[in-house]
Order: C-alpha cells, then structure tokens, then sequence
C-alpha cells in the first residue's frame, strides 16, 4: 500500500463528507476517494443547462439539512454557507385556482386549508401541536444509532403522554387514511400526501402518514430552504472544512475494490491499480448492493447477507428535467407563485393511479411530479425576472409497458427522453398554460444518466433503498442491527442504504464515523467490537436458499 491514512471514505457524497468531518474533528488523517471529476455524490449544481443560470443537478431543497444534528454540529455558516427561503414552502395547485400552500407561520398554513373546508385549519394545527411536543425527541432517534436508547425512552414518554397506542396507529396509518379522518376538504391531505411521495411511498402505504407528517412539519418549522448559489454551496463548505482540518477530497479515484485480510478491511484498490492503505477503519459511502458483492468480493460475504442483498428492494427509478426560463411560471392558481415547490396532481386519485402503474412496471402516462422554483427560493440563481426551474417523478426500475400511448420502453433513447419530458411538462402546462413558452433552455436527465454522475443512484433510485417499513430500522439495508457496522472489522456502511435512510441530513455518515471512534476505546475495541462483527456475522450467515440465483423481484 502506497500511502496509509487513518481512514479511507468511499464515497464524497454528503454522508462521506460528514462521516469525514467527524473523524477529522476527533484528530484522524481522513482521506475521501471520490469516483466524479467533482465533490458531493447527490449534491451538485452547475451551470449546465444555461450559462447565466444555476440549476441543481440532483437535490434542492434541504430541510433534513437544516434539521440534522449531525450537519448543524459542524457549524457549515462559518466555511461560507448560507440559506436562503422562498417565501412560501409548499404549494399544490388545483386547476381550478384553489391551492394549499404551506407557510412557515403555521396561522397561515391552517387559514389556508380553512379556505377548502372550515375546521381544517384547525385540524391542521393541531398536526402541529403533536409535532412540537414529539419533533425534537423524534428527530433525535430518528438520527442516532439503532436501537436509539435514550431519546427512544425520551420519545416514548412522550408518546404516551401524547396518545400512546392511538398516536402510534395514526403514525402507522396510510396518509389516505388520515386525510380522511382528520379533515373535511382537500387541501390538508394533499398537502400531507404530496410530501409522502417524495419517497415511494403510496397514498395507501404503511406509514405514509409519520413521513409526509414529518416532512411538512419540517417545512413548517425550518421551511425547505436552498443553499445560496447552488447545491454545490453545502458541499464546497463540507469539503472547506474538511480541508482546514487536514483531511484530502481526491476526485476522479473510483475505488474498485476493497480489500479484506483474515476478517479485516485493510485498504482498497482504485480503478488505475492505486492501492490506499487504510489504518484504521474505511468507510463506504456506497449503495448496500455496491459495498456486498462488489467493493467486496462476492465469495468473502456470509451465506445469508449474498442472499439478502438480492432482496434489496431499490426505491423507484427517477426523471428530471431543468430549464431556463425567460420568465416566472404563470400559474392560474395565484397562491403557487411564490412557493419553492409545487406539487402537480390534480387530486389524492391521480397519486394512487400515477403509483399503481409504477407498481405494476408501468411508465405512468400523467406523472404526479415535483417542481422547483429556485430563483423564487434564491434570487442568484438566474437573472431578474427569469426563473431557474425543475421537475422530477418517478419511473419503475424495470419497465413492463407504457401506461400512455406513445409505446415508451424504459430504454430512454434520444426520443424516448423527449417523449417523457413532454409528459411532465404537460402537467405543468394544465395549471400554467403558457409555460412551455418560456422555456429558454432545458436539460433532460433519464434514470441512466443520473446513474452515470453518480454511480450509487442505481436506474436513478435517490434514496439509496426504498422507504417502505419493510427496509428501516433493523431492517435497513438487510435484516440485521440496524447498525453502520458490517461483518468486516474495521469496515463500515456509512450511505443512504444504512439507518436512517435517504435525504440530504448526513446522520448515516454521522453514525458510522462515531461507530468507528466508539471501536478504538480499549473497552469497546477488545470486547464490543468484536461483539458486533460477531452479531453482524450471525444475523447474516446461514445456509444460502436453494433460490439464490433468481433475480431480484423489482420494487
């Protein structure tokens, strides 16, 4: 091995580069190897669509970000990064000029939703009174280690004192079913049931409620805002600091393998041949299926982790389309005007119908999407009086057929892509006729080529595994701890695919680095440790099923 530092980061995404800070902070010589030209795995932005407007390439908002422990205890205002706020969070435009928006002063939010129903304001505040008595225990377990302990005995006070058993089903419950429940009109549910699918999740998905209820608690609570001047804002400030600290980003360094002598991850081999030496711990900020059977030889991992990693259920594939437009969107709903996001569905109904066709493989032939109004949320991103814009949905990660008539096949040639990309702006275009018009420039990103500018978006999947109940907690990645620990010593999984899953918070990198300064204390090296690896051993090894080479089901 030709150089040995400390550890050994696979991986600059922001969970890499927090997990880096971290180790850094404790006095370690951290050294990120990074596969792209440029830094920040899923948070970059360029001028590529046009030269005088700045677009994300893949994420935008970022209230898991501001909410995140783990990224608030780095102080990142201090290595030059800034927020900047649209002045309303969320809006969801009906075609015929209603529309539910979501504003940082809660009396707002609830005078709205009264507006399609009296009494659902009310309804919706008392959302917000359960979310100021659990939100900061919540977010508190939701981000530390599995099992979390103390602030799991903290939240479990309180969801007592809150309701106990009923509080727990209204978590549990399809968001479908508490629209219906909790409110008279439309507005709240689809606001509640636009942010729950922002992960795969369906209007009648098993806890669709707790994750659309968090996200617009988020936004109602921190907003959803924008790093000023482009994602690429959070990451320069991560690497700034990084650096100042001593620790190396070295780009264009795709790691190819990682290297394991009797049970120890010892160091890794680059895509040129480089060997890196790694003293002490290497940390994969890596999709579970890349770490198990790639980076890692396939022969060296336990019967029943090769087994589990072919279940791996990948969240949907995703579509993205940037412009640059010559104007703002003209909406006929009034309200969508100043809102950083928009949802697009015309109602609860076009989301279920949109998620059974990707359910059953189908291309969806009117797509529920996002969209983002980034000079709304932060005036350097374009010229005055412009708008930088996006829109993203979802497609299945294996195609069966196309739900709309143009006979699309996932393949996502040059005209496939241009077939989609009218689809979703057809959607904008029903609630702001005039929109394609001011289209100056746009960029096209199909699921292969979010892949190919970052390899851990598998098809496009952008929250590194699915969000269904079926892969959190000790469920995420495979059936086991829950932990960022791996059957390896001194090898840990530190990406979107490890507890607590997808999103711009850094928590999954946060874990693992502390995991590994946890593993260097005399007691816990000599004896928990191993305790670990052993547990992590155990819930993976096993007799391989007779099935093993059958392929994958698709999510």
């Amino acid at each position: 091995m030709t150089t040995t530092p400390d550890a050994v980061i696979v991986g600059s995404g922001p969970n890499g580069l927090v997990a880096a800070n971290v180790l850094a902070d404790a006095g370690w010589h951290v050294l990120v190897l990074e596969a792209q030209p440029h830094p920040g795995g899923a948070v970059r932005s360029d001028r590529g669509v046009h030269p005088n407007y700045v677009n994300d390439v893949f994420s935008s908002f970022h209230p898991l970000a501001v909410a995140s422990p783990a990224i608030q205890a780095l102080h990142l205002e201090r290595w030059g990064l800034a927020w900047s706020h649209a002045p309303a969070v969320l809006a969801h435009p009906l075609a015929d000029g209603r529309c539910a928006v979501l504003h940082r002063d809660r009396e707002r939010t609830a005078a709205g939703l009264d507006d399609f129903a009296s009494g659902d304001g009310a309804a919706y505040l008392r959302l917000t009174d359960l979310w100021e008595r659990l939100g900061p225990d919540l977010m508190q377990a939701l981000f530390t280690p599995f099992p979390p302990v103390r602030s799991g005995l903290a939240l479990a006070a309180k969801l007592r004192a809150a309701g106990g058993m009923r509080l727990l089903r209204m978590l549990t419950m399809p968001v479908r079913r508490l629209g219906a429940e909790e409110f008279t009109g439309v507005g709240g549910p689809l606001l509640l049931a636009g942010c729950a699918l922002h992960a795969d999740l369906y209007p009648e998905s098993a806890g669709s409620t707790a994750f659309g209820w968090l996200l617009a608690m988020l936004g109602q609570q921190y907003g959803w805002p924008v790093p000023v001047g482009g994602a690429s804002a959070l990451t320069d400030a991560l690497v700034r600091r990084l650096e100042a600290q001593g620790g190396q980003v070295r780009c264009s360094s795709a790691v190819r393998k990682i290297v394991i002598r009797e049970g120890r991850a010892v160091g890794v081999v680059t895509a040129d041949g480089t060997k890196v030496g790694a003293g002490r711990a290497i940390l994969a900020d890596v999709s579970a299926p890349a770490l198990y059977g790639h980076l890692v030889d396939r022969e060296l991992l336990p019967a029943r982790l090769r087994d589990d990693i072919r279940r791996f259920h990948w969240d949907y594939a995703t579509f993205k389309v940037d412009w640059a437009l010559n104007g703002p969107i003209p909406w006929t709903a009034p309200d969508a005007v100043g809102a950083g996001t928009v949802h697009l569905a015309e109602g609860m109904d076009h989301m279920t119908r949109y998620n059974a066709q990707l359910s059953t493989g189908h291309i969806p032939d009117r797509p529920y999407a996002l969209l983002g109004q980034m000079t709304t949320a932060d005036p350097s991103r374009s010229p005055r009086g412009t708008e930088a814009a996006w829109s993203y949905t979802h497609l299945p990660q294996r195609t069966a057929g196309d739900a709309g008539d143009a006979r699309l096949t996932g393949r996502w040639g040059p005209g496939e892509r241009e077939l989609m990309a009218e689809r979703v702006e057809a959607e904008v275009e029903r609630l702001a006729p005039g929109f394609r018009d001011r289209i100056t420039a746009r960029r096209i990103l199909a699921p292969p080529d979010l892949e190919s500018r970052n390899e851990s978006l598998h098809n496009g999947a952008v929250n590194g595994g699915t969000a269904a109940v079926h892969q959190q907690l000790f469920f995420r990645p495979v059936p086991g701890t829950g932990r960022p620990e791996t059957p390896f010593t001194g090898l840990y999984l530190a990406s979107a695919s490890a507890h607590p899953g997808g999103g711009v918070h850094g928590a999954c990198g946060a874990n693992a680095a502390r995991a590994v300064l946890r593993a260097q204390r005399p007691v816990v090296r000599h004896a928990l440790a191993p305790g670990w690896a052993a547990l992590q051993r155990a819930f993976t090894s096993g007799s391989e099923p007779t099935h093993r080479e059958r392929p994958a089901a698709p999510p």
